[in-house]
């Protein structure tokens, strides 16, 4: 007898930044760094795993001024629009959502105007998740907001892909499926021609650091990028066909 064709997916929940675009994730650390004058790679990453609305007040060590705020904004959207070439995998991953009409949403913390300029360059068919009101990551809220928005009805079979821990948290405690992206996401942070740049065995160690600290989180599966990502669902759908739950 023929097996069985695995179950297909509901909705497909991405992050933008380190995911669709913006290899490394690099918008908001490029921002701070052209905001404050005085700071250490070392600081850069101590905040960033907080949200982007604090990451300015911690590195200052202090409330920002208002002459820094706008400072700051300004300098998201000068990187922004550095920042926004498409994830190399993106154009085989839209294929395949229209293949199988899986509709799909992005979710980001950074403020609307800075996401218009990051997605410019995606099409309509994956439009930015539908706003609501709710508890910030790694909260289900946002979660929950952007499957309501795209029609869906049960979480089974939903998947959240994102290279950040905190939206990745945020899929999990929605209940979700998770993929994350190691090479691509903050925890490596480096564009991608940095990236490619690095000696092998360097690459090797922070992807090694990455994934570990993603599989430690609970993601339920970790790839390098989006390009790895059409492989990665057939593995998972695999997983659900033999009964596996997030």
């Amino acid at each position: 007898m023929p097996s069985t064709p695995p179950p297909p997916f509901t909705a497909l929940l991405l992050g933008l930044t380190g995911c669709l675009v913006d290899f490394g994730a690099r918008t908001l650390p490029l921002a701070l760094q052209r905001t404050v004058a005085r700071h250490t790679d070392g600081q850069l990453d101590e905040v960033a795993p907080l949200a982007p609305t604090d990451q300015l007040e911690a590195l200052l060590k202090r409330r920002p001024r208002p002459a820094e705020r706008a400072r700051l904004q300004d300098a998201l959207v000068e990187a922004a629009h550095e920042r926004a070439e498409p994830a190399p995998g993106l154009d085989a991953l839209l294929d395949r959502l229209a293949s199988q009409n899986i509709p799909a949403a992005w979710l980001e913390e950074l403020p609307e105007h800075v996401t218009t300029v990051l997605a410019q360059s995606l099409p309509d068919s994956l439009p930015p998740a539908q706003a609501g009101t709710g508890r910030p990551w790694p909260a289900p809220d946002s979660c929950w907001n952007a499957l309501a928005g795209l029609g869906v009805e049960c979480l089974e079979g939903c998947v959240l892909v994102s290279g950040e821990p905190r939206l990745l948290q945020a899929g999990l405690n929605a209940g979700l499926w998770t993929v994350g992206l190691a090479a691509s996401g903050r925890l490596c942070g480096h564009a991608l021609g940095d990236w490619q740049a690095l000696p092998a065995n360097e690459r090797d160690a922070r992807r090694a650091r990455a994934t570990l600290e993603l599989y430690r989180l609970g993601a339920h599966s970790v790839i390098d990028h989006l390009g790895e990502l059409p492989d990665c669902l057939d593995d998972l759908a695999s997983r659900r066909q033999k009964g596996e739950k997030p």
